[in-house]
């Protein structure tokens, strides 16, 4: 469990199932200065059914400190639940994040128009955090790269999340020799986007296997999920070659 400092106040945050989750009473708190947090979000659990948001439903209970100092079961919310919260708190120091959520909503609605748009906001996102404008190159081609081998997956019949991340992992496990949750725990990943985090040969190397699994895929049209797997193997495997002849050149990883 982590405490987040909000103006002087402690917020509660716990890592739990891949997600941060935030103690709603410490953010009730903050947001609203009440003296009785706990009563407000009782209250707010009423107006939130009546709006439709069934709170029980969607609210789950973690044990963090309490202020006696013991372990106790909280109403927490990960990051989506409390944004719908904070839009039924009419409070001024609430009012920042609807206007963000708000201007979000129009973005995303614009950009589904007119795709160029989430391309130069990307880009745009990817400055500001520091990246080379030649390395933003590489890592928005790999979102083409990508998005091709899923409709070719689409295309054969492949269709739930969990098997396209089956198949992500045998290529990525082929080619570098991890699979994704011990190559994101080598980079110290926890909720980030593990492409965001390559090294531009990184990223080079797992667009060609990508590629070369697409390519295969296209020329044995595999009818099994089964097939599919040996295939993203293969794809990976081409480029595990070519990475260690690479290592092999200059003397060192190409992960790091």
């Amino acid at each position: 469990m982590k405490i987040k400092q909000f103006e002087n106040k402690q917020v509660r945050v716990i890592w739990y199932e891949n997600k941060w989750y935030f103690s709603i009473v410490d953010v009730v708190e903050v947001l609203t200065e009440s003296t009785i947090p706990k009563r407000y979000w009782a209250d707010l659990k009423i107006k939130l059914k009546a709006e439709g948001f069934e709170a029980y439903e969607n609210i789950i209970q973690l044990k963090l400190i309490a202020e006696d100092g013991k372990m106790r079961e909280t109403d927490v919310a990960d990051t989506e639940q409390l944004f719908r919260l904070i839009q039924s708190i009419p409070s001024k120091k609430a009012e920042p994040f609807k206007m963000w959520l708000a201007k979000v909503g129009k973005e995303r609605i614009d950009e589904a128009s007119n795709p160029e748009l989430a391309i130069d906001r990307a880009f745009k996102n990817y400055l500001k955090k520091g990246f080379s404008k030649e390395w933003i190159n590489q890592r928005l081609k790999t979102i083409d790269i990508r998005k091709e081998l899923t409709e070719e997956w689409k295309r054969i019949g492949i269709k739930e999340a969990s098997d396209f991340a089956i198949l992500t992992n045998e290529v990525t496990n082929a080619w570098s020799g991890l699979n994704i949750k011990e190559y994101k725990k080598l980079k110290n990943l926890k909720t980030e986007n593990l492409r965001d985090n390559m090294n531009n040969a990184e990223i080079v190397l797992n667009m060609l296997a990508e590629v070369a699994t697409k390519e295969i895929s296209i020329k044995e049209n595999p009818k099994k999920f089964e097939e599919s797997k040996k295939i993203a193997r293969k794809g990976g495997k081409i480029t595990g070659k070519a990475k260690k002849e690479l290592e092999k050149e200059i003397g060192k990883s190409i992960i790091n």
